[in-house]
Parts: structure tokens; C-alpha cells; sequence
């Protein structure tokens, strides 16, 4: 188990990925996102994840040179939005973002929905990237087992993250299996189901047992079940808070009541039902 926030996982290339990091969803462009990233730094956070269609990324760039840290010793993800897939367009989606971000190269970028039909001709286009050296591992996000069988099936490189909404509430269990069998790197977005989980008797019940936040138990139990994740928070003392979760253990049986919450339910869209922007 991760010990602190610079352990890593390897993923099936062997590049180390840190299991948990700061995303930047609905966090505006400007100050908001640049203190924001700037404060997860501060505070040892070192991988980053935002988004084309955030319209933050110049901000994180920023924020980036800013926090006088290298390059070398981030870990920045990004990823293609759904009017961009294709194979030209993708690639000329990839150079937006790195000059948005003002960087060289990024450590991981992810085609963001399945869609409708392009993903094959976008994940030929990370495969490029990929080979070229533009950036050092390439994944998915959303995508359910169907659409990872699609594309293992043509693909030359196997994905190795797939990012998707992972919470006590959608465990994911097929798919998290499938991903496991075949070397990809699970990642969780709204990881606390946008605050919608913190109110949880249950999860009220082991917090007070542990004396930590539900949020904390929640990014523990996430941790345990070898899931990355990327909680979002823009105040710095929750910056700090949702990091503090390497100093205790849940046991195997709130590992179970806490996965025993699933409902199947979603905060955010259903990959199969998600086709806006293409």
C-alpha cells in the first residue's frame, strides 16, 4: 500500500503513475485553478490531471512554472475531447493542450468519452504520440468493458489507465476485474460522487471509528482497492485533508461494508448514453 503521496503504481509500460493526485474539474480558469494547483504542490501532491474541455489547462501550466518544481518531477495528465476525436484532429488537439500547458511533453493523456465511432482512429493518434515520445503513457476515460474489448481488438498498444467514475456508491466490479486481467491502471473521478457521499451513515459511522473525514475513508478505501485517485478540492486545508490517508488502514470488514454501498448510481453521465460534442 502507498505510504505517502509520492508512491506510485507501475503501469504495463513501467511508468510510475502517483496513487493520488489533485484534479481540476469545474476549478475556473485564472487564480481559482492556478492557487488551487499551486497549493496541491506546496503541499507534495506531484501528478495533476485536468482536461481540454476544463479550459483550465493554461492555468495548471502556470501554476506548473510557478511552483518552481521540475518537470521531471510531475506527473501531468490531460485528455482529448470528443469534437476533436480523430486521428488529425486528435493530434492537433494534443499540440493545443501542450502549448496551453506550456509544456514539453505530458506523462499521461487519455481519450475522455468512447463516443459514438472514432475512438479507434483517436487511439491511433495516441499510439503516434505515444511512439514519438510526446507523451509517456496513454489511456482512456469512461470507457466500459464493451469498449475496452473494441479497442484491445485493434489496437497495437493495450491502454494502460482507464479513468472513470469510481466511487462507494458505483463500485465497478466487472469492470475494475476486466481492467485488473488485462495490466490496466484503474483511476477514479469523483471519487466522493461530488460531495453527494458525505452525509453517509455508514461511511459517518467508520469516519468516527477511525477518527478521520468521510472524505479520507472514502480516498482509503479507494486506495485499498488499488484504485488511483484524483479528488478535487480548490481550499488548500482540503488539499491537505484529502492527503492525509496514508497513516491509517480500513479494516477488511469496512473494506466490505464501505463496497456494500453500491448502487449502480451515477453523478455524472453513462459512457453508452454520453455522445454530446461529437
Amino acid at each position: 500500500m502507498p505510504t505517502n503521496l509520492k508512491d506510485t503504481t507501475t503501469l504495463h509500460n513501467g511508468v510510475k503513475m502517483p496513487w493520488l493526485g489533485l484534479g481540476v474539474f469545474k476549478v475556473k480558469e485564472g487564480e481559482e485553478v492556478v492557487e488551487s494547483v499551486k497549493a496541491a504542490i506546496r503541499n507534495g501532491y506531484i501528478s495533476i490531471d485536468t482536461a481540454a474541455v476544463y479550459g483550465n489547462e493554461e492555468g495548471v501550466g502556470q501554476a506548473i512554472r510557478e511552483s518552481g518544481n521540475a518537470r521531471e518531477e510531475l506527473f501531468v495528465t490531460s485528455k482529448v475531447w470528443n469534437s476533436d476525436q480523430g486521428y488529425e484532429t486528435t493530434l492537433k488537439a494534443f499540440e493545443t493542450s501542450l502549448n496551453k500547458l506550456g509544456l514539453d511533453y505530458l506523462d499521461l493523456y487519455l481519450i475522455h468519452w468512447p463516443g459514438k465511432d472514432k475512438y479507434k482512429d483517436t487511439w491511433k493518434a495516441l499510439e503516434k504520440l505515444y511512439k514519438d515520445g510526446r507523451v509517456r503513457a496513454i489511456g482512456v476515460s469512461n470507457f466500459h468493458v464493451h469498449h475496452l474489448e473494441d479497442l484491445i481488438s485493434s489496437a497495437e498498444i493495450k491502454p494502460m489507465v482507464n479513468q472513470v467514475e469510481y466511487h462507494p456508491h458505483l463500485t465497478q466490479k466487472d469492470l475494475q476485474a476486466f481492467c485488473v486481467k488485462e495490466g490496466i491502471q484503474l483511476e477514479a473521478w469523483s471519487p466522493l460522487k461530488q460531495g453527494k457521499l458525505l452525509e453517509e451513515p455508514v461511511l459517518v459511522d467508520i469516519a468516527h471509528k477511525y477518527n478521520k473525514s468521510v472524505a479520507q475513508v472514502i480516498l482509503r478505501w479507494d486506495l485499498q482497492n488499488g484504485v488511483v485517485t484524483i479528488p478535487k478540492s480548490i481550499k488548500e486545508h482540503r488539499i491537505i485533508e484529502n492527503a492525509d490517508v496514508f497513516d491509517f488502514e480500513l479494516s477488511a470488514e469496512d473494506m466490505e461494508k464501505i463496497s456494500g454501498l453500491n448502487q449502480d448510481s451515477r453523478a455524472g453521465s453513462n459512457p453508452d448514453e454520453m455522445t454530446t460534442g461529437f
